[in-house]
């Protein structure tokens, strides 16, 4: 596996392997990785790629002001002996003066599906989030890139962005990967305490409360709302954030409820915030 810290040194690795043919899957992450990382680089090649490259970038522009982006978990020299275990050919681990050096100030602005739930509680991330992709495509220069769902709305950004500014890429968006109880794999589960992570199902819990009202036909979304809420509240020390039934398209309020739908939530347990959603397919008229 090549390692590159500089964006010359991955340009120049994988020219290398586009002189022989390569076809380019692409994971970017910010590292810590769990089976849910992993999982995308085996997707990416069961798509076809045939050269697997992985970004670890904690982007700073995503983070707001409370936020943790100094505290956001790290561990480079286990992530290498990850990705090495399944085969990954780059490794792009660029420093934020790499990626944002002195002077730089152009931003991608997210479109509307940011406006919502995340958008409107984290103002300003999905523009860095918008922004780092955007960078890290123009660097990789992916045939696949590869996108973790429990992040549904940051999917949905990237892939109005890639569609609005027509991007050269395929995106692929992996299953969300989760513990035998249910909760989502993530880099920030490391901060839940034993007590925490005991009631960190309870989101999930929730999620398919709402699931379970939908598939028997429960149409009304503030009732299924009403009961989510109700759930969460079963498991003391779970402060809800927001759990809401959208349209997967706007991530706002379904106007067709026998559309694809999408459950979404994010609640603060102790001091680590988590999100999930549920995928609720399309519902054929009675």
């Amino acid at each position: 596996m090549i390692t590159a810290r500089s964006i010359d040194e991955a340009r120049a690795a994988l020219a290398a392997a586009r002189t022989h043919g390569a076809k380019i899957g692409f994971v970017p992450t910010m590292g810590f990785l769990h089976e849910g990382h992993l999982s995308l680089i085996d997707e990416a090649r069961a798509l076809g790629a045939t050269y697997i490259a992985v970004s670890i970038f904690v982007n700073p522009l995503q983070f707001g002001p409370a936020e943790d982006f100094e505290k956001y978990p790290r561990d480079e020299v286990r992530d290498a002996e990850l990705l090495k275990e399944r085969g990954v050919d780059l490794l792009f681990l660029p420093a934020v003066a790499e990626m944002y050096p002195a002077g730089a100030s152009t931003v991608v602005r997210a479109g509307a599906v940011a406006a919502p739930l995340e958008g409107e509680r984290r103002p300003g991330h999905f523009d860095g989030v918008a922004t780092v992709v955007m960078k890290l495509f123009n660097i990789v220069q992916p045939d696949i890139a590869a996108f973790g769902r429990k992040d549904a709305q940051q999917c949905a950004v990237i892939a109005a962005m890639v569609c609005d500014l027509d991007v050269p890429v395929q995106l692929l968006f992996g299953e969300t990967i989760r513990d035998d109880d249910g909760l989502a794999k993530s880099s920030r589960n490391t901060y839940l305490s034993a007590e925490d992570r005991r009631r960190a199902p309870a989101l999930h819990r929730a999620l398919r409360a709402g699931e379970e009202a939908l598939r028997h036909g429960i149409d009304d979304v503030a009732s299924i709302e009403l009961l989510m809420r109700k759930m969460a509240a079963e498991t003391d020390g779970v402060d809800v954030d927001y759990l809401a039934l959208v349209d997967p398209e706007t991530f706002r309020a379904p106007i067709d409820m026998h559309r694809e739908l999408l459950l979404a939530g994010a609640v603060r347990i102790g001091k680590t915030r988590l999100i999930d959603n549920i995928v609720v397919p399309r519902r054929e008229l009675p």
